[in-house]
Protein backbone atom coordinates (compact mmCIF):
# COMPACT_ATOMS: atom_id res chain seq x y z
CA UNK A 1 0.00 0.00 0.00
CA UNK A 2 2.69 2.53 -1.03
CA UNK A 3 -0.08 5.13 -2.17
CA UNK A 4 -2.05 5.24 0.52
CA UNK A 5 -3.86 8.55 0.42
CA UNK A 6 -5.29 11.08 2.65
CA UNK A 7 -8.93 11.48 1.69
CA UNK A 8 -12.22 12.19 3.12
CA UNK A 9 -15.63 12.36 1.73
CA UNK A 10 -18.44 13.50 3.18
CA UNK A 11 -21.93 14.07 3.19
CA UNK A 12 -23.67 16.28 5.35
CA UNK A 13 -25.26 20.20 6.10
CA UNK A 14 -24.16 23.05 6.28
CA UNK A 15 -24.02 23.84 10.06
CA UNK A 16 -23.26 27.82 9.78
CA UNK A 17 -23.35 30.27 7.00
CA UNK A 18 -19.50 30.19 5.38
CA UNK A 19 -17.46 33.10 6.15
CA UNK A 20 -14.86 34.30 3.95
CA UNK A 21 -11.77 36.19 4.41
CA UNK A 22 -9.45 37.59 1.77
CA UNK A 23 -5.65 38.64 3.07
CA UNK A 24 -3.36 40.80 2.19
CA UNK A 25 -2.00 38.45 -0.63
CA UNK A 26 -5.19 38.52 -2.60
CA UNK A 27 -5.95 34.46 -1.48
CA UNK A 28 -9.07 33.86 -0.21
CA UNK A 29 -10.33 31.20 2.41
CA UNK A 30 -13.95 30.22 3.66
CA UNK A 31 -14.89 28.22 6.55
CA UNK A 32 -17.93 26.54 7.68
CA UNK A 33 -19.34 23.64 9.79
CA UNK A 34 -20.36 20.61 8.28
CA UNK A 35 -23.22 17.90 10.01
CA UNK A 36 -22.67 14.47 9.23
CA UNK A 37 -25.11 12.21 10.94
CA UNK A 38 -25.09 8.50 11.05
CA UNK A 39 -27.96 6.48 12.79
CA UNK A 40 -26.36 4.13 15.50
CA UNK A 41 -27.86 1.37 17.68
CA UNK A 42 -27.73 1.21 21.07
CA UNK A 43 -27.21 -1.31 23.51
CA UNK A 44 -30.48 -1.69 24.33
CA UNK A 45 -31.53 -2.03 20.84
CA UNK A 46 -32.94 2.09 20.53
CA UNK A 47 -31.46 3.81 17.19
CA UNK A 48 -30.22 6.90 18.05
CA UNK A 49 -28.84 9.54 15.30
CA UNK A 50 -24.88 10.04 15.90
CA UNK A 51 -23.92 13.67 14.50
CA UNK A 52 -20.64 15.02 13.72
CA UNK A 53 -19.30 18.59 12.96
CA UNK A 54 -16.66 19.14 10.89
CA UNK A 55 -14.54 22.21 10.22
CA UNK A 56 -14.40 22.76 6.64
CA UNK A 57 -11.63 25.17 4.83
CA UNK A 58 -11.57 26.29 1.02
CA UNK A 59 -9.25 28.23 -0.65
CA UNK A 60 -8.60 30.23 -3.81
CA UNK A 61 -11.37 29.16 -6.64
CA UNK A 62 -13.13 27.15 -4.74
CA UNK A 63 -13.25 29.17 -1.32
CA UNK A 64 -15.15 31.80 -4.09
CA UNK A 65 -17.91 29.74 -4.95
CA UNK A 66 -18.91 28.36 -1.77
CA UNK A 67 -19.64 31.89 -0.89
CA UNK A 68 -21.00 32.37 -3.58
CA UNK A 69 -23.77 29.72 -3.85
CA UNK A 70 -23.25 27.75 -0.13
CA UNK A 71 -25.85 28.47 2.29
CA UNK A 72 -26.65 27.39 6.33
CA UNK A 73 -28.91 24.23 5.83
CA UNK A 74 -27.85 23.10 2.44
CA UNK A 75 -26.64 19.50 1.69
CA UNK A 76 -23.37 19.12 0.14
CA UNK A 77 -20.83 16.36 -0.92
CA UNK A 78 -17.59 17.17 0.29
CA UNK A 79 -13.85 15.75 -0.63
CA UNK A 80 -10.56 16.86 0.82
CA UNK A 81 -7.90 15.88 3.32
CA UNK A 82 -7.70 15.59 7.01
CA UNK A 83 -5.27 18.30 8.39
CA UNK A 84 -4.22 18.91 11.70
CA UNK A 85 -2.61 22.71 12.77
CA UNK A 86 -1.53 23.62 16.47
CA UNK A 87 -1.79 27.66 17.19
CA UNK A 88 -1.35 29.74 19.83
CA UNK A 89 -4.72 31.75 20.75
CA UNK A 90 -5.61 35.29 21.81
CA UNK A 91 -4.99 34.17 25.80
CA UNK A 92 -1.66 32.06 24.48
CA UNK A 93 -3.20 28.78 25.00
CA UNK A 94 -2.30 26.25 22.31
CA UNK A 95 -5.02 25.04 20.45
CA UNK A 96 -5.01 21.72 18.54
CA UNK A 97 -7.38 21.50 15.63
CA UNK A 98 -8.35 19.19 12.92
CA UNK A 99 -10.03 20.43 9.76
CA UNK A 100 -10.97 18.76 6.78
CA UNK A 101 -9.29 20.78 3.98
CA UNK A 102 -11.82 20.68 0.42
CA UNK A 103 -10.94 20.00 -2.58
CA UNK A 104 -14.22 19.64 -4.44
CA UNK A 105 -17.48 20.44 -3.70
CA UNK A 106 -21.00 20.06 -4.57
CA UNK A 107 -24.15 21.26 -3.12
CA UNK A 108 -26.82 18.56 -3.48
CA UNK A 109 -29.72 20.18 -2.76
CA UNK A 110 -30.29 23.52 -1.00
CA UNK A 111 -32.16 23.68 2.22
CA UNK A 112 -35.75 22.88 2.21
CA UNK A 113 -38.01 25.78 1.16
CA UNK A 114 -35.23 27.87 0.05
CA UNK A 115 -33.31 28.66 -3.40
CA UNK A 116 -30.25 29.19 -4.56
CA UNK A 117 -29.33 32.74 -4.89
CA UNK A 118 -26.78 33.51 -8.20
Amino acid sequence: MANMKNRVTLIGRVGQQPEIKTFESGRQRCQFSLATHEKVKTSQGEVTEDTQWHSIVLWGPLAKIADKYVRKGDLCALEGKLVYRTYEDSKGQTVNRSEILGKDLQILSPKSGTSPSA
